[in-house]
């Protein structure tokens, strides 16, 4: 049975995801400019990235005063409540910055540290997704109405189509294309979407066969890894760990667990 808060905690989660998505899909300006740089010089912020952090704070606090926070912009309270929000305002700043399309406002509450509520809004598909931790994966898009989420069944991993990230420190993703360059004969193929949200929601909902990544923060699949493993998807990091930054690995039963051990034979994680 679902936790009454739990469900309590979607609301706000999805009104804020919506309306944060609807700034940066409609108010994005012509000559949009990089604020500042975060790793390394091509990390870069928006002033859109501040405004919508800005947006989904103040809309939260208002209805829930006594939460913490946690958001890749700076947002960080602590809260008196057990209750965290966890927010990436704009996952995909790159592709953003850039006029692509594969972004989205990603948004996870935790009760007690656990990961309860997940909403990840993807403005230029029209596709919100969301989770309650024990009650399933859902989306809206195109079609009608609300769409359970359930993972694709597990092909061999040979014919497993999978998606991954590059960090922005130059030393790092040198190492990662290594990762690539020996998992590519492997695969059926590798993907670069651009937002670890928008990867693992498409893993949710059987548009993929895998993901991994290195150097992710918790905003990242905080809301992601929620809508993943709601909808059949097994997550870790390296073999008996939860996702974290050193690695984030998900998959359908049956390709994680050899996409795991390949990861951790190529030393795909760092600690």
């Amino acid at each position: 049975m679902t936790d009454p808060l739990h469900a309590e905690l979607l609301r706000p989660a999805q009104e804020a995801a919506r309306r944060a998505g609807t700034l940066l899909r409609d108010g994005r300006p012509a000559d949009l400019a990089v604020a500042r740089t975060k790793s390394s010089p091509i990390d870069v912020v928006t002033e859109m990235d501040i405004a919508a952090e800005k947006l989904i704070t103040d809309l939260i606090s208002e209805q829930r005063p006594d939460d913490g926070f946690l958001g890749e912009e700076g947002a960080s309270t602590e809260g008196t409540s057990g209750v965290r929000w966890v927010i990436d305002p704009l996952d995909g700043t790159v592709n953003y910055l850039y006029g692509l399309p594969t972004w989205s406002v990603s948004i996870a509450a935790e009760q007690d540290g656990e990961t309860v509520v997940g909403v990840v809004a993807v403005p230029m598909r029209g596709e919100t997704y969301h989770a309650v931790r024990g009650a399933g994966a859902w989306a809206t898009g195109a079609w009608e109405g609300e769409r359970a989420l359930t993972c694709r069944p597990a092909p061999p991993l040979e014919q497993a189509l999978v998606s991954t990230g590059f960090n922005y420190v130059t030393e790092v993703r040198t190492h990662q294309a290594d990762v690539a360059r020996r998992l590519i004969p492997l695969l059926r193929d590798i993907r670069r979407g651009g937002s670890a949200a928008v990867d693992l929601c498409d893993l949710a909902a059987g548009r993929l066969d895998g993901y991994y990544e290195r150097g992710l923060n918790a905003w990242d699949y905080g809301a992601g890894d929620l809508i993943a493993r709601e909808a059949g998807v097994l997550t870790g990091g390296r073999p008996g760990e939860r996702p974290n930054p050193g690695l984030t690995v998900a998959g359908t039963p049956g390709v994680f667990e050899p996409l795991q051990q390949l990861l951790e034979d190529f030393g795909a994680w760092h600690d």
